[in-house]
């Protein structure tokens, strides 16, 4: 048996025979032709760039039906490199210059140019190769027949296993078939893994050396919520985890017959339930799952989809559809919340590599160094605002200093729609999260300036205990349940009730059930989650009393260490919701 720990960017568990994909790394050999076959190779070029071209059409369309128009431009920006002049430019440059085939001179520059991504400190670049091998091997396949293991014609279920997917693989799998995904290479923020996570299969990427330890025919455990692979488990492994997939797919059907049910405690309190999203296609989910609204949207894949910003008008057009889907429930719109290091259309010196991004120009403080960008997106939210009722929401906001900046430039926005005559939405909240332990310090002082408080945990929870929550080396240490993470946010909730606007709990923690008493005792009345994971964090909502919580609260503002207080949350919940704890006690 041997586990692997990589980087989680799909949830969810897999279990299944593996089938292993070559790395396709061979060399397309330098053959010379003669002058007048200049003119065949040129054309043979010509008809692959049209098939491939034709070929990314067809794979958006279907990819547009699985998974919305927002993912489906992943393959707009490919088309978009085939007919970039200077890329084809240089393969009839070197068929000429050079005097050699068509699939040498694609093979020789798309090479040159992965190298170039693949050495970049900017990890934006870095994530952007595997687009650049998978338009190199669908040309290649259109010159020569060079073809990957087709993953849409399977004809029985599999875990894949490969060094990289392309995203034009991601985007043929059948859902049905290909049960989960573990990559040698690959980041969070590449579209593979964003494919991934809007198809629903768990998936785990950055595993380095996977594909020389397993073989095609292994049992292979994709253990997507822990970012960990497991090859050939024993037996009692393979049981736990298979009885850990029974009972989640028990409990599922279980807990989804209160998805509609109110967010009430037995005592009447009632609780708002929202949905946090990446893509307007994923609201239809969150309804039926029974969220109230949306109090998390993410705008970041429009700007990581394509090669360019996007314009104002593709913006305001994808706001627009999120407003309508959601047919009169409120939308939560969460500016730019991305480094420079992501962002190609960013010039200048931001495109340099920070030594620590986490903690350098991303977020708030990257919309307020590039105002056109920031403007730009403001323009697109307001006058989307007609459409339903919308909030905006800065993150990682520092000072008030840095909220006053915003929300001036918010104002900005509106008084040059109002010069245009351009309509757009009346009092609309304005809110931060609160994800810096500055913020969460002076919630007092911010709670005055903005309508809502949304907690980003995530964040709060990597900055309070200076933990990377990507670096497995120190994962033990990232604990929601530190002392000094629940007395932040026991500030904040007091701090927002006090000033009498409305605090939510956008991050993670908010979906894990052992968490929600605790919350609901420090005085939260919004959760904004992952659509899975509502109906069943609303079956605990309806089973406890605002009684039961408080005490728990109490309690655990008595205790010094995360250890005792996780143990002490699983244990009131396996004694309030036993059901909730069954397939948790799975250890990788």
């Amino acid at each position: 048996m041997l586990i692997k720990k990589g980087i989680p960017v799909s949830p969810g568990v897999a279990i299944s025979r593996a089938i292993v994909l070559d790395a396709e790394d061979q060399p397309v050999p330098k053959r010379a032709v003669a002058e007048s076959q200049v003119p065949e190779e040129l054309q043979r070029l010509d008809r692959a760039l049209a098939a491939t071209a034709r070929d990314l059409e067809n794979l958006r369309a279907k990819a547009e039906a699985a998974v919305g128009s927002e993912l489906a431009g992943i393959f707009g920006s490919h088309i978009g490199m085939l007919k970039d002049k200077h890329l084809t430019g240089q393969f009839r440059h070197l068929i000429e210059a050079e005097r050699i085939t068509a699939e040498y001179a694609v093979y020789t520059v798309m090479r040159g140019w992965a190298e170039a991504f693949r050495q970049q400190d900017n990890r934006y670049f870095r994530d952007r190769t595997a687009d650049i091998w998978d338009l190199e091997r669908q040309v290649l396949g259109h010159l020569i027949g060079r073809k990957r293991a087709e993953l849409s014609h399977l004809r029985s279920q599999a875990v894949v296993i490969a060094h990289d997917l392309t995203p034009s693989q991601t985007a043929a799998m059948d859902r049905k078939k290909i049960l989960g995904i573990a990559t040698d290479a690959g980041g969070r923020t590449g579209h593979t893994a964003i494919l991934a996570h809007a198809l629903g299969i768990p998936s785990i990427v950055g595993l380095e050396d996977l594909t020389s330890h397993v073989s095609t025919g292994d049992t292979v455990i994709v253990d997507g919520n822990n970012g960990v692979v497991i090859v050939d488990p024993d037996a009692d492994k393979l049981m736990s985890y298979r009885e850990e997939l029974r009972r989640m797919t028990e409990l599922r059907t279980w807990f989804d017959k209160v998805a509609h049910l109110p967010a009430q405690t037995t005592d009447g309190t009632q609780v708002n339930i929202l949905a946090n999203i990446e893509f307007p296609s994923e609201i239809d989910a969150a309804i039926q799952k029974g969220a109230s609204g949306i109090g998390l949207y993410r705008t970041e894949f429009l700007f990581l989809a394509g090669t360019e910003e996007p314009t104002e008008e593709h913006q305001y057009a994808t706001y627009r559809k999120a407003i309508r889907a959601l047919g009169g429930r409120p939308l939560t719109i969460r500016t730019l919340d991305l480094g420079a290091d992501k962002i190609a259309s960013l010039g200048g010196d931001e495109q340099q590599s920070e030594r620590n991004p986490f903690l350098g120009c991303r977020s708030i403080r990257l919309c307020l160094q590039n105002l056109p960008l920031f403007k730009t997106q403001l323009h697109a939210i307001l006058r989307a605002s007609t459409e339903g009722p919308v909030r905006i929401m800065f993150p990682l906001i520092s000072s008030i200093t840095e909220l006053r900046q915003a929300k001036m430039i918010l104002n900005d926005v509106r008084e040059d729609l109002d010069e245009e005559g351009t309509p757009y939405g009346s009092d609309i909240p304005v809110g931060v999260m609160i994800e810096v332990p500055s913020a969460a310090l002076q919630a007092t002082t911010l709670a005055r300036e903005v309508d809502f408080f949304s907690i980003g945990t995530n964040d709060l929870i990597q900055y309070t205990l200076a933990v990377d929550r990507s670096n497995e080396r120190i994962a033990s240490l990232y604990s929601a349940a530190h002392p000094s993470v629940i007395q932040l946010m026991r500030n904040v909730i007091r701090a927002g009730n006090r000033a009498n606007i409305d605090v939510s709990l956008c991050g993670e923690v908010a979906g894990e059930p052992e968490f929600v008493m605790l919350l609901i005792g420090l005085g939260l009345r919004s959760l904004s989650i992952t659509p899975p994971a509502i109906p069943e964090i609303k079956k605990i909502i309806r089973s406890v009393s605002i009684d039961q919580c408080r005490r728990v609260a109490r309690r655990v503002a008595g205790f010094d260490s995360d250890r005792e207080i996780h143990n002490y949350l699983r244990d009131e919940l396996s004694r309030v919701v036993p059901e909730a704890m069954d397939g948790r006690n799975v250890e990788v």
